[in-house]
């Protein structure tokens, strides 16, 4: 019997019914279908809900119904155990999810009758060194971003990769991106898009005050440094747009590469440039472009 979890956004519209609908078909196949004890109790069906916990050790595979937010809030979660990942898209662009709501009961066939293929992606690390102790370790499929705080005012990144010194950034922030991330919010800096299947990093200086100041790509054995050098203000890194925590003078940020990899199930052969022309076009059609 195959075991399989449900990670659902409870703050999209119409799941509840959804919901149903896959525990129902997959439960009359076979399957043992669990939830986390909250979401479970919010649709209905407290007799599914497990500790959050056991959900990643008791599952052979997720069900992710949401947007990317929540496909990249269980990324994190699931990777360090190498469950596969299937989203089905309740949000806007859905860039990392594979299925819509209309195609659910056809991917699901697939799914159960082995017809799909898993694709991995690279993460990063980020620590905060702060007077010679670690005091936040985050993992994370995007990016990690350096950023100022409400105040417009610059603040200032020493960085460096691996040991060579780069710059010291007057910028607004720096982006430290994974391949995945590239399509995030490195693009939106000016940062390239970089095809999924590579395993490297793309640092982006976010409106940096200088002249030179250009995004980097980076083999992903390196390791990126930045030394806060801003005393003024309010700095903060955050990982995935999710997790973070306020940085100080002096505090020093690692990214680097993960231990750990996403994996998604993909049910279609569609390219990484297929999708780029049908996510951002739709971008543009919600912005009213």
């Amino acid at each position: 019997m195959k075991t399989i979890g449900l990670v659902v956004n409870l703050g999209k519209q119409r799941v509840a019914p959804l919901v149903e609908q896959i525990v129902d078909w997959l439960t009359a196949r076979g399957c043992r279908v669990v939830m986390t004890g909250d979401a479970a109790t919010a649709l209905g069906r407290p007799e599914l809900g497990i500790p959050r916990e056991q959900l990643v050790e008791e599952t052979e595979i997720l069900l992710v119904l949401g947007g990317d937010g929540t496909l990249l809030r269980c990324a994190r979660e699931s990777a360090p155990r190498g469950i596969p990942l299937l989203g089905i898209n309740l949000g806007h662009l859905g860039f990392l999810t594979e299925i819509d709501v209309p195609e659910l009961l056809p991917g699901l066939e697939k799914l159960l009758a082995g017809r799909y293929t898993i694709e991995e992606r690279m993460m990063l690390e980020a620590r905060v060194i702060r007077e010679g102790l670690t005091v936040e370790r985050v993992i994370g499929l995007n990016d990690a971003v350096i950023t100022k705080g409400a105040f417009a005012r610059l603040i200032f990144l020493e960085t460096y990769v691996n040991d060579d010194f780069v710059s010291t950034y007057p910028a607004d922030g720096l982006i430290v991106a994974t391949p995945t991330g590239s399509t995030a919010y490195s693009l939106s800096a000016g940062g390239p898009l970089v095809t999924p299947e590579l395993d490297l990093m793309v640092v982006t200086p976010i409106c940096p005050h200088s002249l030179w100041a250009r995004p980097l790509v980076i083999n992903a054995a390196s390791r990126v440094r930045v030394i806060v050098r801003s005393k003024q203000g309010e700095v903060m890194l955050t990982v995935d747009g999710q997790q973070g925590c306020k940085l100080k003078f002096n505090d020093t940020v690692l990214v680097q590469q993960s231990a750990h990899r996403a994996r998604l199930i993909r049910l279609k052969n569609r390219s990484f440039f297929y999708l780029l022309r049908q996510k951002l076009s739709e971008g543009e059609r919600l912005n009213g472009c």
